[in-house]
């Protein structure tokens, strides 16, 4: 794998890297509510030296009825400073899962106009796996100032996704399983309609990593895509159940050297809600 500090770094990189004084990690675990895992409590227990935890619920637009919604500026920029995160710092994020939510907190960087960020390949499991170091206090951290210019292109909400349906163009991917795409499956959240945006074509974020939780190479990564009907050439809106899987569509898109994509922050908690929007159900 090649290690990029703006994408996805190895275990190996960020060992070597570790006690760098512009090394911020980021601990952004999240689990679906039928997962029965706490990740504050998991962090509290041992964590990656130096990490400091990022609660996508908390660090999230509290004015919203939809899940973890990406936050106003202002609240990122002061949730940032006091983990001392902040201009001139690499960021690396992790998950307990391998590669999950670390990639939904990559893009809410990229999203706020910070490029220097990456996730870790394979995660804390990989880490631990490997016999690296894991410490259980917190660092004491030092305010930083970290300048946020949002990049707008970067998400879309429900009236441009909807758009993008009827006209074809952007193309819609959807990263949730294939039975919840279909509609077979329920949804894990209440009261929500099941099947897919109309139009939208289904990779399953699980088809993108290897059997430990890794990311796929570029090679594998494209053939996947294809192979769901997605012309990498072509923009395109990611989506998912709420927003953190479909950024790991986006980091893929991102490593294969596509990065005219942007991502469906209300995705299927939003879309699935709505009865004045088309379903769509079966096969894409």
């Amino acid at each position: 794998m090649a290690d990029d500090p703006k994408t996805l770094v190895s275990t190996a990189w960020l060992a070597k890297h570790l006690k760098d004084p512009d090394m911020r990690l980021l601990d952004a675990s999240w689990y679906l509510p039928d997962a029965g895992r706490d990740p504050k409590a998991e962090y509290d227990a041992a964590h990656i030296p130096g990490a400091r935890f990022f609660d996508i619920e908390d660090i999230s637009d509290a004015r919203s009825d939809l899940p973890h919604m990406a936050p106003p500026v202002e609240k990122f920029m002061s949730r940032m400073r006091a983990m001392g995160v902040g201009d001139g710092h690499q960021v690396v994020v992790y998950d307990g899962a391998g590669l999950m939510s670390a990639a939904r907190v990559w893009w809410l960087f990229r999203l706020m106009g910070q490029e220097n960020v990456a996730v870790l390949d394979g995660g804390l499991p990989k880490w631990v796996d490997e016999g690296h170091p894991t410490e259980d206090m917190p660092p004491i951290p030092r305010d930083r100032h970290m300048t946020v210019r949002l990049q707008n292109h970067l998400v879309r909400d429900v009236t441009q996704v909807a758009q993008a349906s009827k006209l074809g163009d952007p193309q819609i991917v959807d990263a949730r399983p294939p039975a919840r795409f279909r509609g077979d499956a329920p949804e894990p959240r209440e009261g929500l309609r099941a099947g897919h945006i109309p139009g939208s074509r289904n990779v399953h974020y699980q088809t993108l990593l290897n059997d430990n939780n890794t990311m796929k190479d570029p090679d594998a990564l494209r053939a996947v895509f294809e192979a769901a009907g997605v012309d990498t050439a072509k923009p395109v809106i990611t989506t998912c159940g709420s927003g953190v899987t479909a950024a790991i569509l986006a980091l893929a898109l991102e490593r294969i050297g596509q990065s005219n994509w942007s991502l469906y922050d209300g995705s299927w908690a939003e879309w699935g809600m709505f009865p004045t929007v088309p379903i769509a159900t079966g096969d894409a």
